[in-house]
């Protein structure tokens, strides 16, 4: 079954303005709290939107080329150790 480009490119259109508006939340959130947890959300939704905008520039049929591809890895590894170092802090030397 083959999508009609029009289709592909507005559906991909949205996923980029809904990664956009969730990195503006984020990044407000982190703007009252200072948690770094949520500008780290905020770098990686932020770095997804970028990816499917590369995507879409690229064309659908391109999606795991390098450079569509690292950005959105790039995305998952921030909110991984974004998580790790909320649950995880650094130990302090005394």
């Amino acid at each position: 079954m083959t999508h009609s480009p029009l289709l592909i490119g507005f559906v991909g259109g949205v996923l980029a303005m809904g990664y956009a508006v969730a990195a503006v939340f984020f990044l407000r959130f982190w703007r009252t709290s200072r948690e770094g947890l949520f500008l780290a959300f905020a770098a990686a939704f932020g770095l997804m939107a970028t990816a499917r905008v590369l995507t879409l520039m690229a064309g659908a049929d391109r999606e795991w080329d390098g450079h569509v591809y690292l950005p959105r890895l790039a995305a998952f590894v921030i909110i991984i150790a974004a998580i790790l170092l909320k649950n995880f802090p650094p130990r302090r030397r005394r």
